[in-house]
């Protein structure tokens, strides 16, 4: 059973989000804050496995929420919800460690997808929010893609299928089944990906698998 954590100051977006997550069988809401110093101290209390955290809120803001989550419960992927057009804040998330960013006005099977695969260990990211995102983590709109591929072609075949489905989501486990590896293996080759790639995290070498064409969109997003 995969355990969830709700921090959102809105008692609707909350009950919605709710609703959504009891159609799968295997999560449940084991606990649920309005606000971001709630969120962090219901992680420490509960340690689900996953919480759905803000970004905007009074008092401490989704991204100070998702930080101090991670230090109370290090176990516990941080999900940042995020409504379209605030990719600036998601940029900053990268920083403090979230694991996936979904939008709330995503298709309603994303966030079963994303609260799935960061339980497990991978990272996801709203198709949409991926490509708008990366022109934080490059240096211009215009050569962001451009530099993607750039970065890519670095790596060899393998990196670059494992890269791939690291951008689908999947998590270190899911990979192995599907290139016939042992889930150490992938390890090793996730580390050398982020290295290559210089970047910092998962979600990170997510983002730029998205932007060079790896992965492609699903359909539905918001």
């Amino acid at each position: 059973m995969i355990r969830v954590l709700l921090v959102d100051d809105e008692a609707m977006i909350r009950a919605g989000v709710r609703a959504i997550l009891a159609a799968d069988p295997g999560i449940e809401v084991v606990a649920e804050a309005s606000d971001g110093r709630e969120g962090v101290e219901s992680a420490r209390t509960h340690r689900p496995d996953v919480a759905l955290v803000d970004i905007r809120m009074p008092g401490m803001n989704g991204l100070d929420a998702a930080a101090g989550i991670r230090r109370a419960a290090p176990g516990t992927g941080v999900v940042i919800l995020t409504t379209f057009g605030e990719e600036e804040y998601v940029v900053r998330a990268l920083a403090g460690g979230a694991d996936g960013f979904l939008l709330k006005t995503g298709d309603p099977r994303e966030l079963l997808l994303g609260v799935r695969a960061v339980a497990e260990g991978g990272a996801f990211l709203s198709p949409k929010v991926a490509r708008r995102v990366l022109d934080g983590l490059d240096h211009g709109r215009s050569t962001g893609r451009l530099l993607s591929r750039e970065r890519v072609g670095e790596l060899t075949v393998r990196e670059r299928e494992v890269l791939s489905l690291l951008g689908a989501g999947l998590s270190n486990g899911e990979i192995g089944r599907r290139l016939f590896l042992v889930e150490g293996t992938v390890k090793g080759h996730v580390s050398t990906i982020l290295r290559r790639l210089r970047v910092r995290n998962r979600v990170e070498a997510a983002v730029l698998a998205h932007d060079a064409g790896l992965v492609a969109d699903r359909g539905g997003a918001g």
